[in-house]
């Protein structure tokens, strides 16, 4: 055989084996992940080994050592091996502004699987109250300037982990009314808002999905 052909055959091999491995990894989704959107992460993924006595940097990072935080989130990572605070912290990230967009916009239904029954329910009674009053709010999120993990705990009966986070986000916002009129806001005004949302997740169950459990300030 053509020592040419058989060159090109191995190089063609090699290129269907890398398309192969790209695929398997872009197609992972896990998580607070919106289904059919890849969120946007360019930041190298950071890999924790932790040795036997050793400090957990992906926790003492976020929380302070020994605190009751931290020994919560060791114990979530113990019982799902899958868990780190990093990712954790990535994933609610975007469920931040995938959930308040959402909501701004009264689309309730493409975020109920990340809320709460209770919430939704809340959730809902605004967007209902809004649609009788004949009231639209257009937004654009900007940014999230500020996150942080203000408290970690894990129920050992009911297998529960629930972790707050603390958020500051920025946006534009303007609320107009059946006629089109602007009766709130400005749009060219961008404004902060401070939240606190807890998530919840049965760290035994197969869904990877956090819930929003308690919205606050």
């Amino acid at each position: 055989m053509n020592p040419a052909l058989i060159e090109l055959i191995i190089l063609a091999g090699i290129a269907v084996f890398l398309f192969l491995r790209l695929r398997s990894v872009l197609g992972t989704r896990e998580g607070f992940e919106k289904p059919r959107m890849q969120p946007k992460n360019d930041a190298p993924k950071r890999e924790f080994k932790v040795i036997d006595g050793g400090e957990d940097k992906d926790i003492t990072d976020n929380v302070e050592k020994n605190s009751n935080s931290a020994k919560a989130l060791k114990t979530i990572k113990e019982k799902d091996e899958t868990f780190t605070v990093n990712e954790f912290l990535s994933g609610a990230r975007s469920a931040y502004e995938w959930i308040l967009m959402s909501f701004e916009k009264n689309e309730i239904d493409d975020i109920r699987e990340l809320l709460s029954e209770e919430v939704a329910e809340a959730f809902d009674s605004v967007v209902e109250q809004r649609i009788l009053q004949g009231l639209t709010i257009e937004a654009e999120f900007i940014g999230v300037r500020e996150m942080k993990l203000v408290d970690a705990s894990y129920n050992s009966k009911t297998k529960t982990a629930e972790i707050a986070v603390s958020f500051i986000g920025e946006m534009t916002s303007v609320v107009k009314n059946s006629s089109g009129e602007i009766v709130e806001g400005d749009s060219k005004q961008i404004k902060r808002q401070k939240d606190t949302w807890t998530f919840s997740k049965d760290i035994e169950s197969s869904n990877p999905n956090w819930l929003l459990v308690a919205t606050g300030e």
